[in-house]
């Protein structure tokens, strides 16, 4: 091995690997036909087409060969033709394309980079650049200069210079500034960065531990923390107090102090509802004020919908009352509860129906809606994803959207077969939302913000199910509020019963292991290490061989993300069997993930500017193309349009041939895998998340694991989430 110390200059050719921890492998071109495998940390964030200058040594790999082992990396600008042309032709630059920076390069040389910098109005010298195109390089260039200084800066305090992008889209020419003097902002107002980035940075431009911005951001994060983390919609005072006082290494003094300016500022709310009880005393309870909006406009609006005069059409409840009394299918062969879950929806303006798998939920909103549209009602059925409305879509018979695309306005009403319009706020007389269980509270405040008065609403769902992924738990509130008509299905019906699938999620509900059998299979590893391989093995060689099904077919849903087992791990494998690094195919490596075409991928964000009906949580698609030069890769989503994300919009993608159980709620599966670890936690083995994993398969279930997880699982019911849905509208309305 070489002395360590050398300093080598050269362009990223491409990225060979990133690991989660930012240990990069990178193809670095030297010029001259001379090019090396750089390795370490310190090129964290790089991209293709920077010019580096890399300090380290040279040493030998058993495995891959000689590497330049790199302890520092420093981004400078590029000083050769070759290495310009390659910096500007990477897309780095928006505006300029690679046989754009081919002829930028030849016609200034060596002064490229000078010429952009100083005297841009001479890029009108050059062929097909006219004063537009101009403008945009001229703009382009302003912009990755201020993105270069934060990058400078990001590197000195060893955060990855890849932030720095986000940083300066989200606060423009004040980045800089901010980074520097408010870096709490950062983890209000910058996407993926949180307080604990913002904290390093704090920490490294000199501000106090004690600071009062310090306080009021540690004050944030932990709302924002119990919010993400377990869905709450507040906290006692007193715990948010302690979990700050343990974060932030602070007294309870200094933390009050900045408690009280957050109210005063409007960023928090602090009530006492007294609904809410801690042994036996009202304690307040603190809630950031954009969920406190959300949670109190849904409970104004379910008070206004409850309360209003219903516009059923009388000629709906005579055939309802007909048809129900005679003896003609399928009126006849409904059961009881279905009959009485019907004649409460033709009756109620806010209802709820609830039952598990192979009771009949699907069946009696079939035969509900048949009956209003037969007395000429309006119906409309929605679900809060893609693959849960086009689900009741196929069960009911009738078209189903999602409820983001039921409420986004549109100029026409009849585009699309949208049922709203800029001014007209419902025009059907009883909306269906399934899968309510997945609402959470800022989609359910959209959706009934904009349902007119006098129109019945039905929630149907199972309760036994994971809660939503964003805030609240909305149809258990429901179940909670008395003054509210529900009818749960209890009666499993015949056709349900035969299936190991429906029995043993009601096993594992009813707090039972489930039994292994035919089309449910529980495979025993009790090394945590091996359990991903034996998943990867099952998922892409043993299930695809011995059962003739496509990979594709196969899902694996995961209690978590990180840890052993995890989405995050099994991606990784699962991705290297079923679509490998190809030589000359473009990918692009972020965050220790790499993309590449044929990759199967979900959005994670909701974006309604995406592709012509925008693109939303829990959606599937696939990678097609990936353009470099354009800092884009383009997927097909599973309903058939195509949307494109720029290489700062990948955070809102996460692969999905692994995913988590809550991001699969709403979807059916022909063969779910479901791995298994106590390295999970009890925050996460939890029954309704078993329960719920369970029931997204069609066909096969396969367990793999350790069987002490499997009984944490069954036997951890978990922690209600804190929510005062139930409390607030309680109050307003009389039992009964």
């Amino acid at each position: 091995m070489n002395e360590p110390g050398q300093v080598i200059e050269g362009v990223v050719d491409h990225l060979r690997y990133v690991a989660p921890d930012g240990y990069t492998v990178a193809c670095v071109d030297l010029g001259g036909e001379r090019t090396v495998v750089a390795a370490g940390a310190a090129l964290v964030g790089v991209q293709p087409g920077e010019t580096v200058r890399l300090t380290g040594g040279y040493s030998r790999h058993d495995e891959h060969g000689e590497r330049f082992q790199v302890t520092e990396c420093v981004s400078v600008l590029p000083a050769s033709v070759y290495a310009i042309r390659r910096y500007l032709g990477s897309g780095l630059v928006r505006g300029i394309g690679g046989k754009l920076a081919d002829a930028i390069a030849a016609h200034f040389g060596a002064d490229t980079l000078k010429v952009i910098d100083t005297e841009p109005e001479r890029l009108l010298e050059v062929h097909n650049i006219g004063p537009a195109r101009a403008r945009m390089i001229r703009e382009a260039w302003a912009e990755q200069k201020a993105i270069r200084e934060i990058m400078t800066f990001l590197q000195g305090v060893r955060l990855s210079p890849a932030l720095a992008v986000r940083i300066h889209q989200a606060l423009g020419e004040d980045a800089a500034r901010v980074v520097r003097a408010e870096p709490y902002r950062l983890a209000e107002e910058v996407r993926g960065i949180g307080f604990h980035t913002a904290d390093r940075i704090a920490m490294a431009v000199g501000l106090p531990e004690q600071s009062p911005e310090r306080m009021r951001a540690g004050l944030l994060h932990v709302l924002d923390r119990a919010n993400a983390r377990a869905g709450h919609c507040h906290l006692p005072e007193k715990a948010l107090i302690a979990q700050a006082m343990e974060l932030l290494d602070a007294d309870p003094g200094p933390l009050r102090a900045a408690l009280d300016a957050l109210r005063a500022d409007g960023k928090v709310v602090v009530e006492l509802l007294p609904g809410l009880r801690a042994d036996g005393e009202v304690e307040p309870v603190v809630s950031a004020r954009w969920l406190h909006v959300a949670e109190s406009s849904v409970a104004g609006e379910l008070l206004r919908l409850h309360r209003a005069a219903s516009r059923m059409p009388d000629r709906v409840r005579r055939i309802a009352e007909e048809r129900l009394g005679g003896d003609a299918p399928p009126y006849a062969d409904l059961h009881p509860d279905q009959r009485r879950a019907i004649e409460m929806t033709l009756r109620e303006t806010v209802s709820v129906l609830t039952g598990g798998p192979g009771c009949g939920k699907s069946h009696t909103v079939r035969v509900l809606t048949e009956l209003v549209r037969a007395g000429g009602g309006r119906v409309a059925l929605a679900a809060p994803t893609g693959r849960a409305a086009r689900r009741l879509g196929e069960l009911t018979g009738l078209p189903a959207m999602t409820v983001h695309r039921m409420v986004r306005p549109r100029a026409d009403p009849a585009e699309d077969g949208a049922l709203f319009d800029h001014t007209d706020p419902f025009l059907a007389d009883l909306i269906v939302v399934d899968e309510t269980s997945m609402l959470d509270l800022v989609v359910a405040r959209a959706l009934l913000r904009r349902v007119a008065s006098g129109c019945h609403v039905l929630f149907v769902g199972d309760p036994d199910q994971l809660p939503s992924v964003g805030p609240g738990d909305v149809l258990r509130d429901l179940l909670e509020v008395p003054a509210i008509p529900r009818v749960r299905l209890g009666h499993v019906f015949r056709q349900a019963l035969g299936s190991p699938i429906v029995a043993n999620a009601h096993r594992v509900r009813d707090g039972l292991l489930p039994v292994a059998g035919k089309e449910f299979y529980l495979f025993q590893e009790e090394d945590p290490e091996a359990i991903p391989e034996l998943v990867a093995d099952l998922a892409t060689r043993r299930i695809p061989q011995r059962r003739g099904v496509d990979p594709d077919d196969i899902q694996v849903l995961c209690p978590g993300r990180q840890r052993a087992a995890g989405a995050e791990e099994l991606n990784r494998l699962l991705q290297e069997r079923r679509n490998p690094h190809r030589p000359g195919v473009p990918e692009h490596w972020t965050d220790g993930r790499v993309f590449r075409p044929g990759d199967r991928v979900m959005p994670i964000r909701n974006n309604y500017d995406k592709g012509r009906d925008g693109v939303f949580n829990g959606a599937t698609g696939v990678i097609t193309r990936i353009v470099p030069e354009e800092r884009r890769i383009e997927i097909r989503m599973d309903d058939g349009q195509t949307v494109g994300y720029g290489y700062d919009e990948l955070d809102e993608i996460l692969h999905a041939y692994a995913i988590t159980v809550h991001r699969a709620q709403g979807s059916e599966y022909p063969y779910v895998i479901i791995p298994l670890t106590t390295a999970a936690g009890s925050l996460v083995l939890r029954r309704n998340l078993l329960y719920t994993a369970i029931t997204r398969a069609r066909h096969t279930v396969v367990l793999v694991g350790q069987a002490r997880a499997l009984e944490i699982a069954v036997a951890n019911r978990g922690i209600r989430r804190n929510t005062s849905l139930a409390v607030r509208l309680n109050a307003a309305l009389p039992e009964g």
